[in-house]
Formats: structure tokens, sequence, C-alpha cells
């Protein structure tokens, strides 16, 4: 089999950059041989985590739509005509056996280039709802990787296969609850919380735990891990809650894996991926899914498992005054407890990432 070229393109965020990086890291680990080139977005996250993972990136001047009416979709136009001939280029000298989209603004251009230059190309939709970038891309591509049933309703379903969305390695190795409870120097033998809002925080869940002092003091038999963010440390670092002993405050988490496995409800927003990772592992789960995400998704995301009976969903208006309150009836309800486990388990799709890899060479050998 000759040596794969593959261009991965995409980002923005961490939701779309870990996923491209877990694929080219199967890729490579199934061929060696393989040579991954990174197309990116000049200016976004993905320009420093993807050689922090040891891959070469090229970035495309572009940006994305505004969703109101401003001036800069004007030159909109003209960025994206920059950026196809900036694709083009790269294509033509790279010249790769199949092109793999994981959303965000670079692959729109990337993507849609490769496929009029007839290489084959797959995108990946991690979300239940599907974005702009790839519902525009659908058309033109040839597999569809997908990680939520009834996505027939953006996509042809003969493009479509169910893979689910990459969970990153480390957390799949499950650390057992005694020394994870002992890495947060936690009691072993009490029922734990684990509380984040991603890195920057989420001033919801803050808020929260602020406002909810009391509650959270008259239940001593109740561990919270409260991950408070980096943006809001001044404020929350030092607060009343955060200095309970039953309280363990953290600006950032760097050990998830550990967190997860001394967590028995997991109160989170509603990204693809950490959703994925709360199936992967069976937590139990209380949504609030992030107001200020494109298209909803989260929203989308999170009804997808509270229809089937695998996590709970507040809204984010009411999630000040309700959430620690149903957190703590959820975690002092055995049965309900054991319930969203179970389902949140048979939601799982834990190969996900060696089941996208397997597209991505398919096409390469139906083609040559």
């Amino acid at each position: 089999m000759h040596v794969h070229r593959v261009i991965v393109s995409g980002g923005g965020s961490g939701g779309h950059i870990f996923p491209a990086i877990a694929i080219a890291d199967a890729l490579v680990s199934r061929n060696p041989d393989t040579q991954i080139l990174f197309v990116g977005a000049v200016g976004k996250m993905e320009m420093e985590k993807v050689p922090q993972a040891g891959y070469k990136i090229i970035g495309l001047k572009v940006s994305g739509l505004q969703r109101s009416l401003t001036w800069k979709n004007l030159l909109f136009p003209m960025k994206l005509i920059v950026a196809l001939k900036e694709a083009y280029e790269i294509i033509k000298e790279f010249n790769p056996d199949v092109v793999v989209g994981v959303g965000g603004y670079a692959s729109a251009p990337t993507v849609a280039v490769a496929s009029w230059m007839g290489i084959p190309t797959l995108i990946q939709e991690q979300n239940s709802y599907a974005g702009l970038t790839n519902r525009w891309l659908a058309k033109k591509v040839d597999r569809i990787s997908v990680a939520y049933e009834n996505m027939d309703r953006f996509f042809k379903s003969d493009k479509i296969v169910m893979t689910g969305n990459p969970v990153r390695k480390d957390l799949l190795n499950k650390p057992d609850r005694k020394s994870a409870c002992d890495y947060f120097n936690l009691n072993y033998d009490r029922q734990t919380i684990l509380i984040f809002g991603g890195s920057l925080g989420a001033r919801t869940f803050n808020r929260a735990m602020a406002e909810n002092v009391d509650i959270v003091r008259e239940h001593p038999e109740i561990q919270f891990i409260w991950q408070i963010g980096s943006y809001y440390r001044e404020q929350y670092m030092d607060s009343e809650t955060a200095r309970l002993s039953n309280v363990r405050p953290m600006v950032f988490i760097e050990r998830m894996d550990q967190a997860y496995g001394c967590a028995d409800l997991v109160i989170c927003r509603a990204g693809a991926l950490t959703i994925a990772e709360l199936c992967a592992l069976g937590k139990a789960s209380l949504l609030v899914p992030s107001p200020n995400v494109a298209e909803d998704h989260q929203t989308a995301n999170a009804r997808a498992l509270t229809e089937r009976g695998a996590a709970e969903m507040i809204d984010d208006e009411e999630a000040s005054k309700v959430l620690i309150n149903r957190a703590l009836e959820i975690i002092h309800d055995k049965d309900r407890l054991k319930e969203l486990e179970k389902n949140s388990l048979q939601m799982a799709r834990p190969n996900a990432t060696e089941e996208i890899v397997n597209e991505v060479l398919n096409l390469v050998n139906q083609d040559g």
C-alpha cells in the first residue's frame, strides 16, 4: 500500500481541534509512513495546538460569516476567494490522497477545493445539529461521519456513517475511585459532584455555587470538585463557598481522568466532546447547554441524551437558582443515578476514532 498523504482541516475551538488530532494520531499509528498536513485558520487556536501535538499546520486567511448583517460580511466573498485560492495552492503542492474536514472556518475552502479537484473527502460532524460549514460541504463530499442518530435531516443518508466522536485516550484508562479521590484529597467514602465549565470557566456554574453556599454547607456528606476557570479566578477562588471543607475549588483541572474517576454526578456544558466522554465513562450528568454557541448546538446535543434517559438538562437562565438543588436530589436518589449511568453508557462509542480512520482509508483504497 502506498504512503498515504492526508490533509486534515478545520479548528477554531477545542471541540474541532481535538478530534482532528485524534484522527491524525490514529492514522499514523496504523501506518507510521503516513504524511499529515493540517490546514487551519490564521490567528485561531489550532495554529498553536497542532504544532504542540507534533504536526505541521498551514493557516488560511479566512473568517466566518457574522451572524448579523455587518460590514464585515461585505468582505466575506473577497476573503473566501482568497482562502479558496490559498487552499488550491496548498492542495496542489501537497497532493493528498484524501482530505478530512472537522468543521470550523478553514475546513470549508479546503474540503470544497479538494472535492472540485476530485480528491476523496470526508467530513466529521460532531454535533446533533449540523453546523453551517458541514451543511454546505455535504453535497460535495464523499463521506460524512456523524455522532448522533437522525442526521439524514441534514445529509443524504447514503453518505452518512455513524461513528461517534473521538474520546481522549487518557480518559478511557479509568483510574480506580480510591486513587482518584486521593488525587484531589477527597474522602473516598463520600459521593462527589464534579462541576466544570471549560478552561475559562462558566459564569453560570460559578454563580450557582456562590449563591447556594448555604445548601452546599448543609450537605457535608457530599463533596464538590468545582472548576472555576482562569477568567473567574479573582472573583470566586476565595469566595465563601470555595472555603467550605466539602468543596475543592480549582482554577483548572489538569487531570480530567482523575476528576471523572471520583465523580458520581457531573455538572457541565453540553459540547459534543464532553458528551462523548460522559457516555464513554458511563457518567450520570446534569447538562446546562451554553447559550453562546452557534445554532444552539448544545441544547440539541443535550436533548439527544435526555430523550434516552441518559442525562438531565437545566436551562442556563434557571441554573443559578435550581442547579445545586437538583444535583443534590439526583445524587441522593440511588436508583435515578444508576439509571442515568446505565443509559449514558449505552450511548457510548469508544471506538469512534478507529471507525473514522477505517472510513478515511476505505476512501483512499476505493479510489486507487
